[in-house]
């Protein structure tokens, strides 16, 4: 495994992985940054609905990084960390990498976002979330 990422595992936890597919891309061939920000955001959700034990909504995404492309065929594995519970919304890191040979243990990092959701009750409204 590359050495950059050795042990950020253990600090976060998985929450998606899933292959990146020709209908992923552009006309050019290159995969899409929406395509990668919607498996952001359904990765950091996961990780807030598991905290929170509620339904959640996507309301800010502080920060958005692409550090390498990825490509048709690559792994892509989402880990997050929640960074900090408030009293209704919570704040997830993500990371993205990507193994691009199936074959081989190299990972690379793809992506990095901080997403912010707030838990809502049935009706859609802000909820406290347990402590």
């Amino acid at each position: 495994m590359n050495t950059e990422y050795t042990g950020f595992q253990h600090e976060m936890e998985p929450a998606l992985r899933l292959i990146a597919m020709p209908s992923d891309t552009n006309p050019s061939g290159d995969i899409f940054g929406g395509w990668i920000m919607s498996q952001v955001d359904q990765a950091g959700a996961v990780v807030a609905a598991q905290r929170t034990q509620s339904r959640i909504v996507t309301v800010k995404v502080t920060d958005f990084i692409f550090k390498e492309p990825v490509y048709v065929g690559d792994l892509i594995t989402c880990y997050g960390k929640i960074e900090k519970v408030g009293n209704t919304s919570i704040t997830v890191k993500v990371v993205v990498v990507a193994q691009r040979n199936k074959y081989e243990k190299d990972y690379i990092k793809v992506t990095e976002a901080t997403v912010v959701y707030v838990a809502v009750d049935e009706d859609g409204k802000p909820m406290q979330i347990g402590k």
